[in-house]
């Protein structure tokens, strides 16, 4: 049998090299590490693009790298509460970053007050960090906003923000960690 599964395994790269390890520990039937390619993203600390490996974890691990609410928020889709976040009236000067990986997210100079009671912004730090797609639950149309880096849910964009952009990024605080410029 593992003559079968070796000899019909020609896979090239690290997706082939753990799926023949799997097979070789009898685990063929479990879900191998995938080999994914770097992706393009922004680095406010680079002040330019930089290649990035994807963030990819189980669940479990997951569960015990967040807290209860930042799981709930970036894993399950959930939305914090309006006006409990710790960043909805937050104005100090630096970048958002996501709480699951780290990823430059959002500029403080692109936050503004929504009056929705979530952080809101007027334009990600560079459009190669998220992934919008249609989000069509709770009976409406919404554009959902993920991490580019480890596809966390960070909130959802609509398009009734300010001028010129028109656009309100509207965050969960759970989902982001702060980093300020230091002068």
């Amino acid at each position: 049998m593992r003559t079968a599964v070796f000899g019909s395994l020609l896979l090239s790269g690290m997706a082939g090299i753990m799926l023949l390890l799997h097979a070789a520990n009898g685990l063929a039937g479990a879900a191998p590490a995938a080999a994914v390619a770097a992706i393009r993203v922004y680095s406010a600390e680079k002040g330019g693009y930089i290649m990035s490996e994807p963030v990819v974890r189980t669940d479990q691990e997951w569960k015990k790298l967040l807290t209860p609410e930042q799981y709930k928020i970036l894993r399950k889709k959930g939305t914090e509460r309006a006006y409990s976040g710790i960043y909805d009236k937050h104005h100090e000067q630096g970048v958002y970053r996501c709480a699951g990986c780290g990823l430059d997210l959002f500029r403080s100079e692109d936050k503004y007050d929504s009056g929705t009671g979530w952080p809101s912004f007027t334009a990600p730090i560079s459009a190669e960090n998220i992934i919008t797609r249609p989000d069509n639950s709770l009976f409406t149309k919404r554009t959902e906003v993920l991490c580019r880096r480890c596809s966390g849910h960070l909130g959802h964009v609509f398009d009734d923000g300010p001028k010129p952009r028109g656009l309100r990024y509207c965050m969960n605080s759970a989902a982001l960690q702060f980093s300020a410029i230091r002068k």
